[in-house]
């Protein structure tokens, strides 16, 4: 009993996992070893008891169609049988899940003890960067936001967060459910006070260091969010959201009034639409979310990746130091009164044509060519 405690323990912190690519360049191919390891997929999707814990025929799922590799510059190509299969065998490169029909690569666990598959792990290249795809990966408990869930989120939001090569993070959720808020059986009377502190604290902090990380953060959404997960959307920089996907804050309903929800939804809500939904629980659909300002855009299911791409690999075309500059003072000026806004926000500009990219921008613009990003806080001499 006490070693499967243990397991399971060992299996919620795994539930978030982020993998952050080279810097600059394709994936190199590791030894099969060594992409074990680091818990790299090949690209013919996790070999059939190749990390030698799964049990054989489940341990991967993989559609009819041949794969899918992403590379370099967003694009994919296919990759023929055998080279897939050699992949599969000797550590090929890490691939994404191709979402929206065609061929998917997809690990999945044969049973909740399986420590090694119970994760999704992405890699996404861009020309010049990379973004990293932190994915919530626990459907059979709805994503649910626990203790140990938490402490690896955090984790991973912080992982080479100052790389001049990491752009942009974006947050998604495999099954029917992004995230349905805290685990309530760690809520239960049976845990001290200490312990529920330490569950909403550590939320709270999570959610505050999404808006003090110097890269856009963008939720994906596809499908419900509710309480702490939809506070997780609330507190993203952007939220792209399917037109299945649902928002709501039922806490009222079963006797625990979503009080720290409420504090990014009155941020990103009219108060009026807040308070209705926090004092009746009844959902938002997609585009009553889109129609108030919880998300940014709404589209069909099968155009989510594509969407969620499009928009990432548009602001890794920009200064990594500008962008930093610019998401810290948008956040800062929207607590102060406006003439202190102001005052603020034209030192700022003041400031970023100090920066070295800041100069590079203006002269490129003038001489009609694309600027080359240092990505660098330095100002230029």
């Amino acid at each position: 009993m006490q070693k499967e405690k243990e397991l399971e323990e060992i299996n919620i912190r795994q539930q978030t996992r982020a993998v952050t690519p080279p810097v600059r360049g394709p994936a190199p191919i590791p030894p099969a070893a060594a992409a074990q390891a680091r818990g790299w997929r090949p690209a013919g999707g996790l070999g059939v008891g190749s990390h030698g814990r799964c049990r054989p025929a489940v341990a991967a799922e993989k559609a009819p169609d041949r794969g899918l590799r992403q590379r370099r510059g967003g694009g994919k190509r296919a990759i023929p049988a055998g080279e897939a299969d050699g992949a599969a065998a000797g550590g090929g490169r890490p691939v994404r899940r191709v979402g929206g029909g065609g061929a998917a690569l997809r690990a999945r666990p044969w049973g909740s003890r399986c420590l090694y598959c119970w994760f999704l792990i992405v890699i996404v290249f861009v020309f010049n960067g990379f973004y990293r795809h932190i994915v919530l990966n626990n459907p059979r408990r709805r994503n649910a936001l626990s203790l140990s869930m938490l402490q690896a989120l955090r984790e991973d939001l912080l992982h080479d967060a100052k790389s001049k090569d990491l752009r942009v993070i974006v947050i998604s959720a495999e099954g029917p459910v992004f995230c349905s808020g805290h685990d309530l059986k760690e809520l239960s009377s049976e845990d001290d006070v200490k312990h529920h502190s330490q569950v909403f604290e550590l939320c709270a902090e999570v959610m505050t260091l999404i808006q003090k990380l110097p890269v856009p953060v963008i939720a994906k959404v596809n499908g419900l969010a509710t309480a702490a997960g939809c506070q997780l959307v609330a507190s993203c920089d952007i939220a792209v959201a399917s037109d299945k996907s649902q928002f709501a804050t039922p806490g009222v309903n079963i006797g625990l009034f979503c009080s720290t929800p409420g504090v990014a939804l009155g941020r990103s809500l009219p108060r009026k639409v807040a308070l209705e939904m926090l004092f009746t629980g009844e959902p938002l659909s997609a585009q009553e979310a889109l129609m108030h300002g919880l998300v940014s855009k709404v589209v069909p299911e099968d155009r989510l990746d594509e969407e969620t791409t499009k928009i990432s690999q548009k602001i890794c075309e920009s200064s990594k130091s500008v962008l930093a500059l610019g998401k810290a003072t948008f956040y800062r000026q929207m607590t102060q009164d406006l003439d202190t806004a102001y005052k603020m926000t034209t030192q700022v500009m003041v400031d970023n044509l100090t920066l070295r990219d800041g100069q590079e921008g203006i002269e490129a613009f003038i001489q009609k060519r694309k600027p080359v990003w240092s990505h660098s806080q330095d100002e230029k001499k």
